[in-house]
């Protein structure tokens, strides 16, 4: 290996580490403390039209994924290892986690829609949709990135979404405590859920 090779690869990682440690942990604002700055208020409608705030969700662990569900593989995935990981828990463990799908396609994520998608995967999944605005709050802060594919540009019913893909473990207050991708296994999801919450 060259040496200008060596030092761009040192400075690359460099890079790809400083922007996560940005999005995770706010760029410092934090304080210091080492808390991934994820997570903070929305309002939101789930799928029976009710409206709900992150304050309805207190109280219990939440599994959090942003997508939606005109995706042909990715977020189905995600949705998935969540609902295979849950069930592999113990009836009282699952009682304390509430999994969550936002979607970030409100335009055709409607209340009917996500009421008959989220049917597909574990039975506490909650659905929530709502205004371009409110999903936009939600997403800024969970640190989500969203956008409609290049590919898909001026068409306005059948398009495709480029979006983080992480399914986000919150406490019941409502603070970050670890991360998945929809690559993690299901057994590996569900050791770390117990190791996290316990019993």
């Amino acid at each position: 290996m060259r040496p200008y090779q060596a030092v761009l690869i040192a400075t690359t990682g460099l890079i790809v580490a400083a922007i996560a440690a940005f999005v995770l942990y706010g760029g410092g604002g934090s304080g210091g403390r080492g808390i991934a700055a994820i997570g903070g208020p929305f309002t939101l409608t789930d799928q029976t039209g009710k409206t709900r705030t992150e304050r309805d969700f207190h109280g219990s662990y939440n599994l959090i994924y942003f997508g939606y569900t005109f995706c042909p593989d990715v977020c189905p995935t995600a949705l998935q290892v969540m609902t295979s990981a849950m069930d592999r828990l113990d009836k009282g463990m699952q009682a304390k986690i509430t999994p969550i799908f936002i979607t970030i396609d409100p335009a055709r994520d409607t209340v009917e829609q996500l009421a008959a998608y989220v049917e597909n995967f574990h039975p506490r999944m909650i659905g929530l949709t709502g205004t371009e605005e409110q999903v936009v709050q939600a997403a800024r802060a969970y640190r989500v990135y969203y956008a409609a594919a290049k590919e898909s540009a001026g068409d306005t019913t059948d398009y495709l979404m480029d979006h983080s893909s992480f399914v986000f473990l919150m406490d019941p207050a409502g603070l970050y405590v670890t991360h998945f991708t929809h690559a993690t296994k299901p057994d590996r999801m569900a050791e770390t859920l117990q190791a996290k919450i316990g019993n």
